[in-house]
């Protein structure tokens, strides 16, 4: 949905479509997987510039970025394992909540600076932490604009103190993604409204980076018969298994005009 809303505005406004291959988690992304999404993208008749810009190959921007966050003061080291975190959690008879679930408790927010640098020179695995509450110190008031939903002021403390880096993934979606709309001039940022909430915190590290803001445009979702978003983790009918089934592109097309009405 995402790339065909994204390349009709494009074709609108006489932009340009980029296309983007996220895949900094070495161990889910396979370059067979890469070539069946461009496969079907290319089926449904959307072109795009070359080369794609494929996150694996920008580690050095990210860590960059990352070292400007470090500098300003704004993240720290998290030694927290997940499980950790969870029981922490559950014992907290209020527990801070955000749009996607409890938020981090900031266990390591506070650590003494001699003990943190003492895990760090260990080589103890740990996290990058966003300390939430500095950056929107150091920020101040912030706006963004949606196509769909119109301007919002930026909560910086909506998601937390959330991950920007871990030590076998230098990077996150989030810092990622922003490093990226800069440097490929992106001024159209196309996703899913599930993905709204992010937003926030996107704009945050733009002011914090220095970088250029675009505007959204937060599609509807997919969903099934029983209103749940479609996700492959739920064997959701994917473009491959409609083409297997004679569906044209045309007719997916047609399938999603509800959708791709909302964003015009």
């Amino acid at each position: 949905m995402a790339a065909l809303v994204a390349w009709e505005a494009a074709q609108r406004t006489g932009g340009v479509f980029l296309l983007r291959v996220e895949d900094i988690d070495r161990t889910r992304c396979r370059a067979e997987f890469e070539a069946a999404l461009l496969e079907d993208l290319r089926w449904l008749g959307l072109d795009w510039p070359e080369p794609v810009r494929r996150q694996s190959e920008h580690g050095a921007e990210y860590e960059a970025a990352m070292e400007r966050l470090r500098g300003a003061g704004v993240v720290y080291p998290c030694f927290c394992t997940r499980a950790a975190i969870e029981r922490e959690v559950a014992a907290m008879v209020s527990a801070p909540h955000g749009p996607e679930g409890p938020l981090y408790p900031g266990t390591c927010r506070d650590m003494p600076r001699a003990q943190r640098e003492e895990r760090l020179a260990s080589g103890e695995g740990h996290a990058w932490r966003l300390d939430a509450a500095r950056a929107a110190a150091m920020a101040g008031p912030l706006e963004w604009f949606d196509r769909r939903f119109g301007r919002h002021t930026a909560d910086p403390l909506a998601l937390g103190d959330v991950v920007l880096a871990r030590k076998d993934i230098g990077t996150s979606y989030h810092l990622a993604v922003v490093v990226d709309d800069a440097a490929q001039g992106v001024t159209l940022v196309t996703r899913g409204e599930d993905l709204l909430p992010c937003t926030h915190l996107h704009r945050v590290l733009q002011h914090l980076l220095a970088l250029p803001v675009p505007e959204w445009a937060h599609h509807p979702l997919v969903r099934d018969t029983a209103g749940r978003r479609l996700a492959k983790r739920d064997q959701a009918t994917a473009l491959r298994s409609l083409r297997a089934q004679g569906v044209t592109p045309a007719e997916v097309w047609e399938r999603l005009a509800w959708a791709r009405r909302e964003m015009r």
